[in-house]
């Protein structure tokens, strides 16, 4: 069996050992609690929908290829105004797992290297591939990571100055704010006595 460090919300299992030469399809549509578990962990306002159709096929050299499609509804909150923005997904997916590859890890901080090569196999720790969270995977990745409500800009939500708009200045009503350092710069110019 594949360790993990956890369980994951919409575990999918695939033994590899047993899977015919045809390959394996999955048909998987998330349950209420799995879309509920799943838009706690990736931070989401609600998951209303998230469903993937799965296929891993074995190649030669101890090489698996699992392709997909995701298609979900996901809501996110506004990094502007903080309402809700709905996403639609539908996304296709193909990563590579190949069995007895070591994982390459940096060697000052331990953590995991990523391949610039297109397609380049990912480790296959076991028999067992979580299908499930593969998809929970392309889910996070696939999600928009800043989600603006459509229509509003930055400048919607900024405060901005009455009359600066057109000058780029200030309104002339509030003083020019002193600087933290404009008593010593006035020591500094002051004539020393007694020298």
């Amino acid at each position: 069996m594949i360790e993990k460090k956890h369980k994951s919300e919409i575990e999918r299992l695939i033994d590899l050992e047993r899977m015919g030469a045809g390959g394996a399809a999955l048909e998987i549509v998330a349950s209420e609690g799995e879309r509920v578990a799943l838009a706690k962990r990736f931070g989401f306002m609600g998951l209303p929908a998230l469903s993937a159709r799965v296929t891993v096929d074995r190649r030669i050299g101890g090489q698996f290829v699992v392709e997909g499609r995701l298609r979900a509804k996901l809501v996110q909150t506004c990094i502007l105004t903080l309402d809700p923005v709905t996403q639609n997904l539908d996304e296709t997916f193909r990563i590579v797992f190949k069995a007895g590859l070591d994982e390459e890890r940096d060697p000052e901080s331990g953590e995991s290297l990523v391949s610039a090569q297109l397609d380049a196999p990912e480790p296959l720790a076991g028999n067992v591939l979580d299908v499930g969270e593969i998809v929970a995977e392309q889910l996070s990745l696939a999600a928009d990571p800043y989600p603006r409500r459509p229509g509003i800009k930055l400048e919607d939500v900024l405060p901005i100055a009455k009359n600066a708009g057109k000058s780029g200045g200030r309104s002339g009503r509030e003083p020019p704010r002193k600087h933290p350092f404009a008593g010593l710069a006035a020591l500094k110019n002051k004539p020393r006595q007694g020298r």
